[in-house]
């Protein structure tokens, strides 16, 4: 399994940076108006938004062969969280679209989301 790419300061994001817990929680309605709700997985799972600026061009190639290689959510790759280094080893990308900005030499910038899927 692939393991997401760090840029050349070994570091996998760039402040600001943003870490989400969430719930997956279903809602079954009723006819009569009722409900009954039921969590899809016992634990929170994680969603990371990492906001890439100032990269040169061997990094942008990076990601972006990253992100072909998992061809958008459908691979599956192992993120280590840079909060408290621990790896999470079934994780996918959010988008099938890999957007990137250049503004000059060495000035890319990108966003990227990565989620934690259910185990």
């Amino acid at each position: 399994m692939t393991t997401f790419p760090s840029l050349k300061t070994d570091a996998v994001m760039q402040y600001p940076a943003t870490r989400e817990f969430r719930y997956d929680n279903a809602v079954l309605r009723f006819l009569d108006g009722s409900q009954q709700c039921y969590r899809e997985s016992k634990d929170a799972l994680l969603r990371w938004q990492i906001r890439l600026d100032l990269l040169d061009e061997g990094e942008l190639a990076t990601l972006q062969a990253f992100f072909d290689s998992n061809q958008g959510r459908y691979g599956s790759f192992t993120f280590v969280d840079p909060w408290d280094s621990t790896e999470y080893s079934d994780c996918s990308l959010e988008q099938d679209t890999f957007e990137f900005e250049l503004a000059g030499e060495m000035r890319a910038r990108t966003t990227i989301v990565v989620k934690q899927n259910r185990s």
